[in-house]
């Protein structure tokens, strides 16, 4: 192989990285909810990493086989773009076993900035969506 076919190979190779490197990066900063299953002996519900597009609210909805959001058990404020360790303290007790749905909420439409004012089913906080489905993961408490 001659140096110029050895450089050109070389040069593919990084740039074939370096495109596999920022879609990935891409894909890292789309808006979702990263969890796992996990106990709540603390008080508390934790999300490892949460993207928002805009500022809002981590809010935990319970949830069942039926996977629809329920009554809201823990919210937390989130900034946009990329928030780590979101903490969310439970506002009334869940047991082992129990199914929780965290999801991101919006900030808008409610009379007050930085106050969390959604109730289930209103316009309020609301939850976002992208591409028609809501941005969430579910977990069960331990």
């Amino acid at each position: 192989m001659t140096k110029h076919a050895k450089t050109s190979a070389l040069l593919a190779a990084l740039l074939s990285g370096a495109f596999a490197t920022g879609s990935a990066l891409a894909a890292e900063h789309k808006a979702g909810v990263w969890t796992n299953d996990q106990s709540v002996a603390n008080g508390v519900v934790s999300a490892r990493k949460v993207v928002a597009e805009q500022n809002g609210w981590l809010v935990v909805h319970r949830t069942d086989e039926s996977m629809k959001p329920g009554p809201v058990v823990a919210h937390a404020p989130l900034r946009k773009g990329m928030n780590m360790d979101v903490a969310a303290i439970l506002t009334e007790e869940v047991q082992s076993g129990d199914m929780l749905m965290l999801m991101v909420h919006s900030e808008d439409g409610g009379m007050k900035t930085g106050i969390f004012e959604y109730t289930l089913g209103a316009k309020e906080d609301g939850p976002i969506k992208r591409d028609g489905k809501l941005v969430m993961s579910t977990i069960t408490a331990k």
